[in-house]
Parts: C-alpha cells; structure tokens; sequence
C-alpha cells in the first residue's frame, strides 16, 4: 500500500544525507549584490514524502519472503511433540538407564502463576513494507550502516511470522504453552509515527491476538521494543527530543490507539523494553539521521528522561481507560556482586545499581526521580522532574518486570572512584565502575558460571545467584503485585556452526540454563519472594539486533531457507518444569 500521507516540515540537509556517502548537497543563497553565499546549514525546506518515498530515500530496496498471505495453522505432528531423552525413551531399543530426579516437594509454582515465551516485531516479523508499514531507525541500521550488523543482516524476512503467526501460535499450543509475549511494530500502526492511523496494521494484529486467544494462549503486548519509527528520528531527534513533549506526546498517541483496540483482551502489557539498551544505542552513526545537538555522553539519559515521561503518561493513560491487566516496563540488567568485600568494590557496584536498573526502578518505585549517583552526574544538563510529574511517574508500574538473564561481578577502577568521578575523560566514567566475569585470584579467578555463545560474551549461565537477584529487586523496589522476569535465555555456544539438524536440536548447556534458572525462581519463591511469571526468550531463531543470526537465543530452530521450525529439547525441558512444579497443574503435550 502506498499511503497518500505526507511528511511536513523534512529538513533537507537531513533526509539528503543519505545519498550515497551521506554528502549534503549545497544551496546557494543570492544576496542583494547579486552574489551567492553557500548556505547549507541554513536553508530549510518542507517536502511531501509519502511512506513509499522514505523507503526509497532513506532505505532503498528490500527482500521478499516467497510466503506473503497469511497461512492458516495445520496440525503439529504428534512424532514432533516426543521429548528427547532423559525425559522420554522410545520402547524400542531399550537399555538406557537415566537416575531419576526427585520432585523437591517443597517447591512449586503458584496456580496464577504466568509463564511463557517471547519475541519481539522486528526481530521475526519480516514483511518490513507490507500492508502500509513505515520504517523504523532499524531498517536504516540493516540497510545502510555497513557492518553494524553480523553479515549484514536485515529483518526483511527474518522468521515470516507475519504471514506464519497462525501455525506459530498453534506450535506452541501445542506445547501447552500459556502465554505469548510479542511486540506491536509502532511504525505499521503509525507509518510516520504519528498521524494517521494504518488500519490495515490494526486488522493484522486484531488477528494475531484472536488467534492466541483461540488457541487458549493469552496474549502479553510489548508497544514499543526498539523499532522507534525513522520519520520522528529525523524530525525531532526521536527520543533525543529536547523539548520533552513532541516524542511524549506522539508516543503516548500510539499507546492510546492500541489501548483503546485491545484493552481487556491482554492481561499484561509493557510499554518499553528494556530501555536502558535502546536509550545506549545513542548516538546513532552519523550521516544516516538528522543530526542532533545533543552531547555524545548526555545522550543516553536525554533518551531516558523522555521514556520515563512517555511510560508515566501512558500507565496513567492506560488505567484511566479501565484497563485491568497490568502495565508495567520491562527492565533489564544482571545481579551485581561486589568482586571483593571492600568498601570500595560496594561502592562500586552501588553505582552500578544507580547507572543501570536503578536509573529507571527508582523514579518508577521509589519518588519519581533518579538515584542518588546517577542524580549527581544528570543534574548538570537533564530539567529537574516537576512535583507534577515525579508524582505522574511514581507508581507508574504493576509489576517488576526485569530482563534477567546473568550475573557479573563489580569493582572500584584502578585509580579510585574518587579520581574517576573527577575526571570526565576516564574511559569509565560517569559510572567509575569495573565489571568481570571470573572471580577474584584471592577465589580462584573462576568463570562465574559457563559461558554463552561467543557472539554474546555478556551472558554466562549463573543461575546459582538468581534467588539472591530476586530477593535484591523485592528488597529494594517493593512492587506492588510481584516480579515478572519477562525474558531469560542462553545462546548455545557455536550453534551456528552446526549444520546436521539433530545436533542443532540437542542444546545441552541451554537446556541446563532453563531447568536450572527455574529451580531458581522455585527458591525464591519458597523463600517469601513473590514471583509471579517468567517468560523465555525466545520462541524460535531470530535476527538477534546487531549480531544479526550468528547467535542463537531460539527454543525452535528455523530453517531460514524453508522457513521450517522445529523445537529444541530445551523447548520440552522449559515446558517440564511447569508440568511437574506448577500448583494444580494438569498440563499435557497436545
């Protein structure tokens, strides 16, 4: 569809830049002499794009799936449903012999307890211009930027779910999955961002959320994951806005049309994910957006000062509707432990607790404003919160949702926090703090637990210190209904190397992440921690942002030539720790 809509107000300097090595074109102003004066930086014109025309300018040509209708679900064979061993053994041949893990008959997940799996639009999608979708920031990432994603990837196609939804919801259905946790594209219902509204993305996801609920999978509804539309990027700065308003207001526009089409159908919906990671995407590459005048270093929390505006408007928006589901964001970090006992490794990871779940936990859950470090370094260049609006952003969240999936040790820098938090040019700053992966030399320079894939150096399996992670978010943020980790996962190592199915399929260490982190969460919960959901991450293969499909984080493999999923054993491991803990639970493989 090529929408009749049309952009006000384009700087041109901004949208020329991205013509072949981001040259700006130079006008020429004549003076009352007669001679002309360069004025690039200077001239500003309107042009009436239409969505067609920022495809083509800003992003140039994409690939198309052969698949491009809907394709209704068939069903799962049951020879897909078979657990692999040790949980399953065929009758023939026999022989093997597996010791049996007791049931801890002190642990369980309660009946309400909410569980399930994730994704997120851009990353499995596809169909980037179908149906009246406008880009987003991200197909200029995949497009244009060489090299800023592994092999140059782009989520043109990506996993199809577009058009494959109905057979995807119907797999892990048939899992007896609960819950799909998805995100809804900003840039389909609102092409520019703003304005008019695309109906036919609304049709789209009408169905995908009918769909789960008739497979009896509640659906659980990100709005924004990343995917900021490109055309309020190169107007105002995105979320580098300013003015604090303009991105606030067309955010909270966007919230309002989804709010008001799905309300009670979703039981848990998250305005962000994860904001501290696309808030650190900041600054963009240059010469492929309008530029900004914002600071390189101040960037980030520019970024973050407007999603807590923008999060805090909408939770209010969301409850003065009537919505009755829970509307949180979803956070996201790693547990930090001091590196040594010292004064000065506390500090350390105090500091890190401010710069990272705290810089948005504590204006959420505790006055409305930033923690106390983070605050030290802010208040030189980011507006003071009004009365008006700490209160607007204080409560503004249901749950503790947090994206959980490792731990890290934290340390004092070399040369003190002192002399760092003195010096704007040390390369740690304004955190001053260190992180490592291994224990000290004093305890043995250990890993902290085995690591993932190498294209995610971030993530070691360190489900060993997840009750204390919990207790620490219970502790220190007290939300109001419980804690949600809203997305856990493992990138098995050198999956991208296999190439026999079988092997792919067989995801050890992944399948050992996901049993032993839920035992986890069973300590915790027997421990007085009130969780209440978990969901994994993620429901198959995808484009994984930057590193593109070198890293596997997928409880499904797909076969992106055929588009073929197939579960994982981590998949049925996952699915068994319900069966055998969840309170009343009479859960069966279809």
């Amino acid at each position: 569809m090529r929408s009749s809509l049309l952009l006000a107000s384009v700087i041109a300097r901004g949208a020329l830049s991205q013509y072949s090595n981001g040259s700006i074109p130079t006008a020429t102003v004549s003076t009352a002499t007669g001679t002309g004066t360069a004025a690039s930086t200077a001239v500003v014109t309107s042009i009436g794009l239409s969505v067609e025309d920022l495809w083509d300018l800003f992003v140039g040509p994409v690939s198309n799936a052969t698949v491009n209708t809907t394709v209704a679900a068939t069903p799962v064979p049951a020879s897909s449903l078979i657990p692999p061993p040790p949980l399953y053994y065929s009758p023939f041949p026999t022989g093997q012999q597996n010791p049996a893990a007791m049931k801890n008959q002190s642990w369980s997940f309660p009946s309400n307890f909410f569980w399930g799996v994730a994704s997120a639009a851009y990353q499995v999608e596809g169909a980037v211009k179908a149906e009246g979708r406008g880009p987003s920031v991200w197909d200029v990432f995949t497009h244009r930027v060489t090299d800023f994603i592994v092999g140059n990837a782009t989520g043109d196609i990506a996993d199809n779910q577009y058009y494959l939804y109905k057979q995807d919801i119907a797999r892990i259905a048939a899992l007896g999955v609960p819950y799909y946790s998805f995100s809804i594209s900003w840039s389909r219902v609102f092409p520019f961002g703003r304005g008019e509204v695309n109906e036919q993305a609304l049709l789209h996801y009408d169905d995908l959320i009918n769909t789960c609920l008739e497979y009896n999978v509640q659906p659980i509804v990100t709005l924004y994951h990343w995917d900021l539309p490109l055309y309020l990027q190169n107007l105002y700065g995105g979320w580098l806005d300013e003015s604090y308003t303009d991105i606030v207001n067309d955010y909270v526009e966007y919230a309002r049309v989804v709010f008001s089409r799905y309300g009670n159908k979703v039981q848990h919906w998250f305005t962000f994910n994860e904001p501290i990671v696309f808030c650190g995407e900041y600054p963009y590459p240059e010469n492929y957006f309008k530029a900004t005048s914002v600071p390189v270093k101040q960037q980030p929390y520019v970024c973050g000062h407007n999603f807590l505006l923008a999060h805090g408007q909408a939770y209010r928006l969301a409850k003065s509707m009537g919505i009755n589901g829970t509307v949180s964001f979803k956070n996201n970090g790693a547990y930090r432990i001091p590196l040594t006992n010292s004064s000065a490794d506390a500090l350390a990871t105090q500091r890190a607790w401010d710069f990272n779940e705290g810089w948005f936990a504590n204006p959420v859950f505790i006055n409305g404003d930033y923690p106390q470090y983070l605050k030290e370094y802010v208040s030189d260049f980011l507006p003071e919160f009004t009365a008006e609006q700490k209160a607007m952003i204080n409560g503004s969240a249901d749950i503790f949702a947090e994206d959980a999936y490792t731990a890290q040790f934290y340390f004092a820098p070399s040369n003190t926090i002192e002399a760092c938090v003195a010096n704007t040019s040390d390369p740690l700053y304004p955190g001053c703090f260190n992180t490592t992966y291994t224990y000290s030399d004093q305890d043995g320079g250990w890993n902290i637990g085995p690591a993932a894939d190498p294209a995610a150096p971030w993530l070691h399996k360190t489900s060993d210190w997840l009750p204390a992670f919990l207790h620490y978010i219970q502790d220190t943020w007290k939300p109001r209904e419980g804690v949600a980790i809203t997305e856990f996962g493992f990138g098995e190592p050198f999956e991208e190397l296999k190439t026999i199915r079988a092997d792919i399929l067989s995801d050890p260490i992944r399948s050992s992440y996901y049993h032993d982190y839920l035992e986890g969460v069973l300590i915790a919960l027997s421990e007085g921690v009130n969780v209440v959901g978990t969901i994994a991450w993620s429901i198959f293969d995808n484009l994984e942002w930057a590193e593109g499909y070198s890293v596997k984080f997928g409880m499904q493999y797909v076969n992106f030539t055929t588009q073929e999923r197939f579960y994982k054993a981590s998949f049925f491991e996952y699915v068994n720790m319900f069966k055998t803990y969840q309170q009343g639970s009479n859960l069966t493989i279809a």
